[in-house]
Formats: C-alpha cells, structure tokens, sequence
C-alpha cells in the first residue's frame, strides 16, 4: 500500500477525533452548566419529598447534598442509598442514578442513566419513576 494512502487515512482518523473530542466536551460544559439548576430546582426536593413520604411511613431516610450530587441515605445502614451524580466520562453526558443496598454480609450495587436526553429534559415524573422503582427494594423488608 502506498504511504501517501495510509498517511491519508490515518490524518483523517485525528482530524475526526479531534473534532469529536471538541464535540464532547461541548456536551459535557453545558451538562456541568445545566445540572446545578436541575439539582436544586427537581432532584434535591423531590428526594425531600420522598424522604420525608418514607418517614412519615416508618422508614428512617436522610437526604444529603455532597458536592454535585443528592443522596437518599438510610438512617438504619449506611449500605442503603440512592444517590445521583453527573458523568461526563462518555460520549454524551448523563445524569446517573447509583443505587447501594446490603442483606446482611452482601452488598450490591447498580447504577444507570435516569434519561437518555439532555438534563433539561429530565422531568420530575421521570425521576421520581427512578426512585419508586429502586425504592421498591428498601421498603419490602
């Protein structure tokens, strides 16, 4: 094969990942823009809301605000906890929902992407859907 095509092609592929590269972190400095506002005008009251559902039911949940992110902790086990975060790591930015539970000696963890959209999309319906369903294993015992 001649250089000049290899070198052709291999230009093209860092032209094209520089471009996706700037493209990302395009997505990415909007989503850190948009997430503050999301937290505290969706995420962090409904958490407060559903903590306080929770207590009123019996079951002893606190709501805690580290930096970038909400957590619905169990006052029972430190093991038990909903918390969201952002994560710019991939392509597209998302707002993910990480979800920590024991039984007894064996803890388990899961996360995943609350929307596939961008953050200003995400709706309360779509959060709160969320936390019902991961909420679902915490109130079965």
């Amino acid at each position: 094969m001649e250089i000049s095509a290899v070198k052709r092609r291999v230009k093209t592929v860092i032209e094209r990942s520089k471009a996706r590269a700037g493209e990302r972190r395009t997505r990415a400095d909007a989503a850190q823009r948009e997430y503050p506002s999301f937290l505290s005008g969706i995420a962090v009251p409904l958490f407060r809301q559903v903590a306080g559902v929770l207590k009123a039911e019996g079951y002893a949940f606190t709501v805690f605000t580290p930096s970038g992110g909400v957590r619905l902790m169990s006052d029972k086990n430190a093991d038990d906890l909903i918390e969201l975060s952002l994560d710019t790591s991939g392509d597209q930015p998302a707002v993910v929902g990480h979800v920590k539970r024991s039984r007894g000696r064996r803890v388990m963890e899961s996360e995943r992407a609350i929307s596939d959209g961008p953050i200003a999309q995400i709706s309360e319906d779509q959060l709160l859907d969320f936390l019902i369903t991961e909420l679902e294993p915490f109130v079965d015992r």
